[in-house]
């Protein structure tokens, strides 16, 4: 069974860090898409950054861009999300997700897995 547990959030003055913690289980993941979503209340879930297991490569929404960083431990089966200079926008449910394709990854649609999520508040 597969799981993906989430870790890491908290409250944070504005300009602070996190580092979130995506624990992925039940399968091996090379090949996978990693993602992080957030969303904040009344608003929809959006992309914030995606890695692909094999080779590391990264890709950021606008808005987080130059300040969050996306990573993952293949030992640890873990994957990261260090979150800096952090704005009361940031804040939001922070979510976890895999897929095993490419194609519209910045989409939520075609993530097969989702972790429960953790908060981050940030506060002005």
């Amino acid at each position: 069974q597969v799981r993906l547990v989430e870790s890491g959030g908290g409250l944070v003055q504005a300009g602070g860090s996190l580092r979130l913690s995506c624990a992925a289980s039940g399968r091996t993941f090379s090949g996978y898409y990693m993602g992080w979503f957030r969303q904040a209340p009344e608003k929809e879930r959006e992309f914030v950054a995606v890695i692909r297991w094999s080779g590391g490569r990264t890709y950021y929404a606008d808005s987080v861009k130059g300040r969050f960083t996306i990573s993952r431990d293949n030992a640890k089966n873990t994957v990261y999300l260090q979150m800096n200079s952090l704005k009361p926008e940031d804040a939001a449910v922070y979510y976890c997700a895999a897929r095993d394709s490419g194609g519209a990854i910045f989409e939520l649609k075609g993530y097969e897995y989702w972790g429960q999520g953790t908060q981050v508040t940030v506060s002005s």
